[in-house]
């Protein structure tokens, strides 16, 4: 056998030298880019940063609604302007007149006309911006609508702007069988609209349409309508009608103011009617404007019910103003339920009877005649203020607030002539 010594390396022999790597020293270089992935790159990237952008446009209108609604602006107060002195714009318009006088010449040409009539037209137009059309949502099959293409519509008013909700002005009418409304804007777009206050002693309705469900578009197309001063207007003034008179949306006819002197009644108080010479639909609804573009009359089919004629009658809306200004701040419009006629001066000399609002008549299930208002009562005192005329006793109904207790004094014909009486009303309203 071999000797272990033999496979111990001697001292002079040479060892093969070991192998030496630096691991740490090596570079590793990336494979040189071509431009054909250099291009399919960018395109990866500009289609992620349009998938991306999408993503957000996307959300964003989606948002938008409920972050609106979640933030919304200061509910602000709405407040109807009070009229100006008439006496004063009549000066002004009497100066206006008789300046047109002076610089009357020759008959109008014919183009003359075509031009008077084209600007009648653009305000027409302008005007139509602050109204809309209200439409029920009906819950059944609507055979006639089917039939005819007319939704069952009345116009609205843009009456006010609170921050929160645009506000829109209407004839309760179209509350009828009906528990959701849609409201379609000037451009033609529509949007939800629900019932904020229905008055039905008046037959008017406020309705209310979120900020936030308006698009920007829309917003650019309609505007908030100008409550104009009725108790200018005049026989012989000119007029425009807007809306759905014939019984279609969209309507547009213009004409003359017939009469001012009538007056229709509703329980608590009265308001002027302004008869015009324009025909209309026996159920027609509308706005009435004068030339200025601004809202003078509102259209109704309950205006003077039993007339058989057929022209447009529309309520003045200076005697309205303080009924809607309580809609529009969401409040019910107070209510005591007397059909009531102010006692002239003649007939407190002739026939003895006290200042105040004789009672005509009494709604049979009103808080009046639950505290025991009777016919032949005068009233001559509503709280603090006291009353003098049908006016007067309107404005302290409106003063009081639905719900509280208020201490009416009245005068009531005995066998020994008038003794005062006192009434305990608990306000009410009609909606």
């Amino acid at each position: 056998m071999p000797d272990d010594k033999d496979q111990i390396p001697k001292p002079d022999e040479e060892q093969p030298e070991e192998k030496k790597y630096s691991f740490l020293q090596e570079t590793i270089k990336t494979k040189p880019t071509s431009r054909q992935q250099l291009a399919r790159q960018l395109v990866r990237i500009a289609i992620y940063g349009v998938i991306l952008g999408a993503f957000a446009c996307l959300g964003f209108f989606a948002l938008k609604p409920w972050v609106q609604d979640i933030f919304r602006g200061n509910l602000e107060t709405v407040s109807i302007p009070e009229d100006e002195d008439p006496a004063e714009d009549e000066a002004s318009s009497q100066a206006d007149e008789t300046e047109g006088q002076e610089n009357t010449g020759q008959p109008a040409a014919a183009e003359d006309y075509e031009q008077m009539m084209a600007s009648m037209n653009e305000r027409a137009e302008e005007a139509r911006k602050g109204i809309v059309s209200v439409q029920a949502a009906a819950g059944q099959t609507d055979w006639t609508a089917e039939m005819t293409g007319i939704d069952r519509s009345v116009t609205g008013i843009i009456t006010a702007d609170n921050g929160q909700e645009l506000l829109i002005l209407a004839d309760s009418s179209i509350c009828e069988d009906a528990k959701e409304w849609n409201v379609v804007f000037d451009d033609g777009k529509s949007c939800s609209a629900s019932l904020k206050k229905r008055d039905l002693n008046t037959g008017l309705a406020m309705f209310s349409v979120p900020r936030g469900s308006i698009s920007d578009s829309t917003w650019d197309a309609v505007k908030v309508s100008v409550l104009g001063n009725s108790n200018l207007a005049k026989q012989g003034d000119v007029v425009m009608a807007l809306g759905n008179m014939f019984g279609y949306p969209g309507g547009m006819s213009f004409g003359l103011i017939s009469s001012t002197d009538y007056k229709t009644l509703f329980y608590d108080g009265e308001c002027d009617v302004m008869a015009t010479d324009i025909v209309s639909d026996s159920e027609g609804t509308g706005v009435l404007f004068n030339m200025d573009g601004e809202v003078i009359g509102l259209i109704s089919p309950s205006v003077w019910k039993d007339n058989e004629t057929n022209a447009v009658n529309a309520y003045a809306v200076s005697d309205l103003k303080p009924v809607i200004e309580i809609m529009a701040n969401g409040e019910s419009v107070p209510y005591i339920g007397i059909y009531g006629t102010t006692v002239t001066s003649e007939l407190q000399q002739n026939q003895g009877m006290p200042a105040g609002v004789y009672v005509v008549d009494v709604d049979p299930d009103s808080p009046a005649m639950e505290a025991g208002i009777q016919s032949g009562d005068i009233i001559c005192q509503i709280g603090d203020e006291k009353v003098s005329s049908i006016v007067t006793y309107q404005s302290a109904v409106l003063e009081a607030k639905t719900g509280r207790q208020v201490l009416i004094r009245g005068m009531r014909l005995g066998s020994d002539g008038y003794v005062e009486v006192r009434f305990t009303v608990t306000v009410g309203s009609r909606e």
